[in-house]
């Protein structure tokens, strides 16, 4: 396998068992005037409007858009891709260089267009299902510590789950239109034995796509917990108020009572303040047993 530099970045991949006649290119969106000899011009602003999940199935190719995520790093930003397939030619078009380097390390092998097709996205899907096994691990990690305690704030944590499920749930979504339709195979473009193989990968992004929607069930579950247990703290501190209150409010009806403008014995009996101390916390401890009693404290 040789690769040709055939302008700065645009990269034609040679290879000695290849048909003369097909041909692999992986180039920038900047680049794409060299391929003015196989993309007429609609085509080509059509590929350069960038329209994001598309797949389109003409007679004589396939065009492709989809936005590559770097599934692993939830700091990376989406790429978009462009790829051509028809019998002959398998075309990549990327946005950044780094990501043209990636897929010329994976389709440089010697391989039919459609198997290098196979190729790139097989490995574009080879460690996701280890990074959702990861994520559950860490969502599970997170419910143990949230039912233990309720200190610690979790809104954060269970906002930075759903979006990073989401952002996985768009992705498998667009992957999954695309192999519908090169599953479908419409224009006959991919042959009958290396079809299986797209079969194979469209049922593998299907169990993914499934994989992401119940870790979304269960982040959605592990929010109603956490909602419960806060509910929870709240009532337990609410009772405490309702007890405190009802102690106290026996002791503010005996003060309102010594605070009327009323003449009482007690207030010319030299005991009379000792006795109104002892009659609150008589009455207070009746009321602390009586709710300890009622299993309220």
């Amino acid at each position: 396998m040789n690769l040709t530099l055939i302008k700065h970045n645009a990269y034609d991949i040679n290879n000695e068992k290849r048909d003369d006649h097909k041909m692999v290119k992986v180039i920038l969106y900047e680049q794409i005037d060299t391929l003015k000899e196989i993309l007429d011009e609609n085509l080509t602003i059509r590929i350069c409007s960038k329209q994001a999940n598309k797949f389109d199935s003409y007679n004589q190719f396939n065009l492709i858009t989809f936005d590559w995520y770097e599934v692993e790093d939830k700091k990376s930003k989406p790429v978009q891709i462009a790829i051509y397939l028809s019998k002959e030619d398998l075309i990549f078009i990327c946005e950044e260089e780094e990501t043209q380097m990636k897929i010329l390390k994976i389709v440089s092998k010697k391989a039919s267009n459609e198997k290098l097709l196979y190729m790139f996205f097989s490995e574009l899907l080879a460690d996701d299902i280890m990074y959702l096994e990861e994520l559950e691990e860490q969502i599970t990690e997170t419910e143990d510590e949230l039912l233990q305690t309720t200190k610690t704030l979790y809104t954060n944590v269970i906002i930075t789950y759903r979006r990073e499920l989401l952002r996985l749930k768009r992705y498998y979504e667009q992957l999954n239109r695309i192999f519908d339709g090169l599953t479908d195979n419409e224009s006959s473009i991919i042959s009958t034995s290396d079809l299986h193989y797209f079969k194979i990968l469209n049922n593998k992004i299907d169990r993914l796509l499934s994989h992401i929607l119940n870790l979304r069930d269960y982040v959605s579950q592990l929010r109603e917990a956490y909602q419960a247990q806060i509910d929870i703290e709240q009532n337990k501190l609410m009772k405490i108020f309702t007890v405190v209150s009802s102690i106290f409010m026996p002791l503010t009806l005996i003060v309102g009572w010594y605070g009327m403008n009323m003449r009482m014995p007690e207030y010319s009996w030299n005991y009379g303040y000792v006795f109104v101390i002892t009659l609150c916390t008589v009455v207070t401890i009746l009321c602390i047993r009586f709710f300890k009693n009622k299993k309220w404290l």
